[in-house]
């Protein structure tokens, strides 16, 4: 799997000068005053009306004929998604009310800053903390998950296969939920489903072809796609039931999201891929603050910079430095080409008085 990007961003992003290696070790009051200047242009910003998306009644026509890839990674469970490259060739048939899929072939760009952010790749971060939890042994057992700008999903599908009792997916384009999110959980539900069938008929338990099941980041391309599958009726599968939709901008999915009675709080939150852009710090921020349970993790995937964007992840820990609200430790600190990590947020304790 190849990765690249193409990015067209509007006149509120910060320029490249803000992502200078030189200006990011200076002073607070420096800092603080760039903060307040995000702030001000978050809020005038549009704002993207969140919605919640049910499954569909009948899955059958988003996995019709559809080709799909495999990754595993370790000993963890297969995870499959929808092959990019055939999703973008048969755009033009989707269902596309935000009209993304044409509006991002034209500008030929992976970002369109208030349009599309990016939900339709699969980003190479995504792998970087698939490769942590399975260094951490995570089994999600009875949690509750938040896959925070989701994407294609795999966190929050990893999530969901070890054991996860509810897992949120949110992604701020309506049309990646409902293309890509969506009939990912319906794939990854119905192979689970033909896997333990063929398991029962032939007495031998689980087996899959390592050939090309096993597929790690580096490899994806090793081998061609498995055969196209047909869905079947999946909608009221057991993990269909676990699991939410949202779409939307942050800073109206928060305020919709805890309309819910209780107060959803999330032992987990996987955001990867999410902080290129420093407009968008403070929502996140709110985000995390208001979703995370008291002592639950927030594991964040991202790079170093984000060239053309603006952020990136020393601006990130200025930012959370500022708030004071949590602590931000390194898990992991790629050290190779454009460097890449992940971190993890947690609370900080309040003194005892």
């Amino acid at each position: 799997m190849s990765f690249c990007f193409n990015f067209n961003i509007s006149a509120q992003t910060n320029t490249p000068e803000d992502v200078d290696g030189n200006k990011l070790q200076s002073g607070k009051k420096a800092n603080d005053a760039k903060y307040a200047e995000v702030d001000d242009k978050t809020s005038a910003s549009p704002v993207k009306e969140a919605k919640e998306h049910l499954p569909p009644s009948d899955p059958r026509f988003l996995l019709a004929d559809a080709v799909f890839e495999t990754v595993t990674i370790g000993t963890l469970p297969p995870l499959h998604f929808l092959n990019e490259t055939v999703f973008e060739r048969t755009a033009s048939e989707r269902e596309d009310r935000e009209k993304i899929l044409s509006c991002r072939e034209e500008n030929n760009s992976d970002l369109i800053s208030g349009v599309y952010e990016g939900g339709l790749k699969v980003w190479e971060c995504t792998y970087d903390l698939l490769e942590q939890m399975e260094k951490e042994g995570e089994t999600f057992s009875g949690k509750s998950v938040l896959d925070l700008g989701c994407g294609a999903g795999l966190l929050g599908i990893l999530a969901l296969k070890r054991g996860a009792r509810q897992v949120l997916f949110q992604d701020y384009n309506s049309t990646v939920i409902e293309q890509l999110t969506v009939p990912n959980v319906i794939l990854n539900c119905q192979q689970d489903d033909e896997v333990e069938s063929d398991s029962e008929k032939k007495g031998k338990g689980k087996k899959h072809d390592k050939g090309c099941v096993e597929k790690r980041k580096e490899d994806s391309n090793a081998c061609s796609p498995p055969p196209k599958k047909r869905a079947t009726d999946l909608s009221k599968h057991p993990l269909m039931s676990r699991c939410h939709f949202y779409s939307g901008d942050w800073r109206t999915f928060l305020p919709l999201v805890l309309k819910k009675e209780p107060h959803p709080k999330f032992d987990i939150i996987f955001t990867s891929e999410t902080i290129y852009n420093t407009c968008y710090y403070p929502a996140l921020h709110e985000a995390l603050h208001q979703l995370l349970a008291p002592s639950g993790l927030v594991y964040l995937a991202t790079k170093s910079h984000y060239f053309g964007v603006g952020g990136g992840l020393h601006l990130f820990e200025t930012f959370v430095e500022q708030r004071s609200v949590f602590y931000l430790d390194h898990l992991w600190d790629g050290a190779e080409g454009l460097q890449r990590h992940v971190v993890v947020l947690r609370f900080k304790k309040q003194k005892d008085n």
